[in-house]
């Protein structure tokens, strides 16, 4: 599972060949969320709202990025680092 960014003690990874909807994978300690790409909705898992807002934030500002890192891992191809929230 690669790594695509890290900020803040949270690390983000995409799976290749992973399920629908487009999603990504948030870590923040002992804590993880799948959350949907396009409309930043939690489909599984737990953050503490601090981390869940960075996260949010973070998605919303890189959108795009995240959706064509989400077509590169369908299609197994190595995935770009997206930028951390600053």
């Amino acid at each position: 599972m690669p790594r695509i960014s890290e900020f803040y003690g949270i690390m983000v990874y995409m799976y290749f060949s992973d399920h629908q909807p487009p999603h990504f994978h948030a870590i923040y300690g002992q804590h993880e969320i799948e959350m949907e790409i396009r409309t930043g909705h939690v489909l599984r898992g737990f953050l503490p709202r601090r981390a869940l807002g960075l996260v949010s934030e973070w998605r919303e500002r890189y959108v795009d990025e995240l959706l064509k890192n989400w077509e590169l891992a369908r299609d197994h191809r190595p995935l770009r680092q997206v930028p951390p929230l600053d």
